[in-house]
Formats: C-alpha cells, sequence, structure tokens
C-alpha cells in the first residue's frame, strides 16, 4: 500500500482533492474522500463542482442510491461502495481503511503531530510505501524540506 503525506501549508484541502481527484481519474481510478465534518464535504463538493480544468467532476455523496456508480465518493465513513481503491483522507486524521491500493493523508499545522506519529507508525508495517509531499509557491514537490526527514520528524 502507497501512503502519500501532503503537508497543506498554503491551500485547503477543498483546493487539493479537485487536483489529486482529477490526476486519479484520469487514470481510470475510483475515489473516496473521507473527512469528519459534513461541513468539510459540502466544500470539497463546492469545489469539485467549480473544479476549472473540467466542467465538473462527477461525484456523489455517501449514503444516496447510485453510490456504486460514483467515480469518486464523499463519505464520513472510510466504507469504498464505490469500489475505489484510492481514498483521501481530507481532514487530517488517519483512518486504517481495508482493502485501499493507495492513501492520501492531508493535513495542516493543526495535525502535524498526529501525521508525525502516522509516518512513524506506518514505517513499522510491511509492505506500506510512505511518500511526503509539501507545497512550494503553488507547486507540490515530493520529499523533506531543508534536510529534515518527513513529515518534520528525526524518526524515520
Amino acid at each position: 500500500m502507497r501512503v502519500d503525506f501532503y503537508h497543506l501549508t498554503r491551500d485547503p484541502a477543498e483546493a487539493v482533492v479537485p487536483l489529486l481527484a482529477d490526476k486519479l481519474l484520469a487514470v481510470g481510478e475510483r475515489v473516496l474522500v473521507v473527512a469528519d465534518d459534513a461541513g468539510a464535504l459540502a466544500r470539497i463538493s463546492d469545489a469539485l463542482w467549480q473544479y476549472q480544468r473540467a466542467p465538473f467532476l462527477a461525484h456523489g455523496v455517501a449514503g444516496g442510491p447510485h453510490d456504486a456508480r460514483q467515480p469518486i465518493l464523499l463519505s464520513p465513513d472510510p466504507v469504498a461502495t464505490n469500489g475505489a481503491r484510492t481514498c483521501v483522507l481530507a481532514d487530517g486524521q488517519w483512518r486504517d481503511v481495508p482493502a485501499m491500493a493507495r492513501l492520501f493523508l492531508l493535513f495542516t499545522a493543526d495535525h502535524l503531530e498526529a501525521a508525525r506519529q502516522t509516518w512513524r507508525a506506518l514505517g513499522q508495517r510491511e509492505g506500506v510505501d510512505r511518500h511526503y509531499w509539501r507545497q512550494d509557491r503553488g507547486k507540490w514537490l515530493e520529499g523533506p524540506d531543508q534536510g529534515r526527514k518527513a513529515p518534520a520528524t528525526s524518526d524515520n
């Protein structure tokens, strides 16, 4: 399983999720987006409708009659009823999501310590490939910043 840690220092999750979803859909992936907060899911939904690189990114909110048909499913629960094997944890909270090939953990400074702990814990698991991404003037760069180990921890 690949886990991508996205340290949000400039843009909020609702700006990043459409970028990730667009790239994932382009390679044929379905996506599950998870956040506890209904307001956060609503902001992400609005951003998917208003995405500038496409007329909109088709999606639905979990619990509807067509969950299985949704290329992007927004949910408070980590259950991929749309058959997704890629999950975006958009609220900075780690969850083990069964049967996923790839997970994205989007986190801000408010969740930095939890992200560090998750990074260390996942480093102890077999078959987990961790990657750290940081924002640099609007671009996403992979790897640590200024020689620090990702995400800003000395215990890699």
